[in-house]
């Protein structure tokens, strides 16, 4: 997708950068001039308050990233200390940012050398830090030391990545409490790691291994305008997805969320991750009727097949979710639905339209397509609760899939293709891990062509072979002119393959545009940006 680039030529004092991509980025002659001219501008100034507009879910890993070229010392860096506060603020992988650029001398040197900073601040300059962090906020829990909250915030059960605790935590509860954070971390030289709904699968809130500083962003969960007419809602980056949903509803208010990730998934690390097309607006669609149907097929290269041609039909789709027959199979076993559900490769549909007819007018349709393909055991909720009892047996995933094989932990990956590419990609891909031996589960939101694995292991054997299989699994996405990641984001598990997607050239673009904004590499050291390729040992 080529690069968007038009706020870059706004007149404006607010100049928004923002980068999107799906797959290879294009820069054309035009863009990159573009870019060149407005890095060596003048001061440039944040909207501080970022304005949400809340999208549908689109195909692919669209993704936004900004990212900026380096400036030589932490002098320098402090006058960029609004902008990366509300780089944290907003989910530390997007936003708006003030910056005041360096000369074009400064420019043309982080050109040649894109590598980022690994050297911070002594033991000694951290514990001035934290020692600086709590007369700076001196409320009771605002900062925290404690081994136990350092481990909740350095640790999760839901991924396969080894525990990095930080050194301190703190709790902001504005922006200016951000700004304050990171003019401190500026001062010491001390990383800083974001955290919000803690449901991320690929590492993204682990600390380095020198320790740093983590922003949790619970307590920036404000609603803080709803402009109903416009369908969009102004936020702060902590406040829960389902909360906005549920607040919309108690309002009256006939708009909603639509995206479906993580029940505790945050809209800042929603947009931190690109779950599902998140760019830097959101934006509110209507409530309409609902219903849910689900059919079971004769194997997955049927079933997604059938959602290509559902799709393509028109026909009111708000979801459309693969599960495979292992996870049906899991779905038994773990007790919590209230039926029982053959064990086969099914499909989970939400069928959305202004009125019951036209529910019924989608359902036709759609069971008359799923038979084509091999569809059997049509089935169509008959009341709101029963749509809604079908519909959270999709949403117990990760623990109905651990519960097939006790004792286990889970490798959660996802990948994304064309939607035309994803018969190929999940059969291959389903078909792979049965030969290697590797029990799984596979979900998706196969009407993004995006779709999820779950690989289980019990020891440091089955960890290596769910590693292969993953990588695997990557390349062969990104063969089908796909992406490492359609929702999960690179974080750590998945930068060593941004090379192989986009090219060097627009890794090292993305790297010494990084260097421009984050001069030190403070802000989430280690994640997303990938070293060079080394081709005697994998980087994952």
């Amino acid at each position: 997708m080529p690069l968007s680039c038009s706020a870059l030529s706004s007149p404006s004092a607010l100049t928004v950068l923002v980068i999107r991509t799906s797959g290879v980025m294009q820069l054309s002659a035009s863009s990159r001039a573009l870019i060149s001219t407005r890095l060596t501008s003048s001061t440039t100034r944040p909207l501080l308050t970022v304005r949400s507009r809340l999208l549908s879910r689109s195909s692919g890993s669209e993704r936004a990233r900004a990212y900026s070229t380096n400036v030589e010392s932490s002098a320098r860096a402090s006058r960029n200390l609004p902008l990366a506060a509300l780089l944290l603020a907003g989910g530390v992988s997007l936003g708006y940012y003030l910056a005041t650029i360096r000369s074009d001398r400064a420019v043309t040197q982080n050109r040649a050398r894109s590598d980022l900073n690994s050297t911070y601040g002594s033991p000694d300059d951290f514990a001035k830090a934290i020692d600086e962090l709590r007369s700076t906020f001196p409320h009771e829990g605002a900062v925290t030391t404690d081994p136990e909250d350092l481990e909740v915030h350095g640790f999760s059960e839901n991924d396969y990545h080894p525990s990095s605790h930080p050194s301190v935590v703190v709790f902001p509860s504005s922006t200016d409490d951000v700004v304050k954070i990171v003019k401190i971390a500026v001062k010491y030289k001390m990383p800083v790691i974001p955290y919000s709904g803690a449901t991320s699968l690929e590492g993204h809130f682990r600390a380095p291994t020198v320790g740093g500083i983590c922003v949790d962003l619970s307590q920036m969960d404000k609603i803080i305008e709803i402009h109903e007419a416009d369908s969009d809602v102004v936020c702060q980056p902590g406040l829960r997805w389902m909360d906005l949903n549920e607040h919309l509803q108690k309002k009256g208010i006939p708009l909603f969320f639509p995206l479906d990730p993580a029940p505790g998934a945050t809209i800042g690390g929603m947009l931190s991750t690109g779950c599902s097309g998140i760019v830097v607006t959101i934006r509110l669609a209507p409530v309409l009727p609902t219903n849910v149907a689900v059919v079971q097929f004769p194997d997955v290269r049927s079933a997604t097949e059938a959602v290509i041609e559902v799709v393509n039909s028109g026909v009111g789709i708000q979801c459309v979710e693969l599960c495979d027959d292992q996870f049906m199979r899991a779905t038994n076993a773990y007790g919590m639905s209230t039926r029982k559900w053959p064990e086969k490769d099914s499909l989970f549909f939400k069928f959305q339209g202004p009125t019951p007819r036209s529910l019924q007018e989608t359902a036709d349709i759609v069971k008359k397509i799923t038979a084509k393909h091999g569809g059997t055991g049509f089935s169509l909720a008959r009341n709101d609760k029963e749509a809604h009892d079908l519909w959270m047996d999709r949403k117990n995933a990760l623990y109905s899939s651990l519960a097939i094989l006790p004792g286990a932990r889970g490798w959660s990956t996802d990948v994304c293709v064309p939607i035309s590419r994803l018969p190929d990609l999940v059969y291959g891909t389903k078909k792979d891990l049965e030969e290697h031996g590797l029990v799984s589960t596979i979900v998706g939101h196969v009407g993004d062509g995006n779709f999820h694995a779950l690989l289980l292991f019990r020891n440091e054997e089955e960890l290596e072979a769910a590693h292969a299989a993953v990588d695997r699994m990557v390349k062969r996405a990104i063969a089908l002119d796909g992406t490492c990641t359609g929702e999960h984001g690179v974080g750590i598990g998945k930068r060593a393959y941004l090379y192989e997607e986009l090219g060097e050239g627009t890794v090292e673009l993305m790297k010494t545009i990084k260097k421009a904004i984050d001069p030190l590499n403070l802000f989430n050291p280690g994640k997303l940006y990938p070293d060079k390729p080394d081709t005697s040992k994998k980087d994952h």
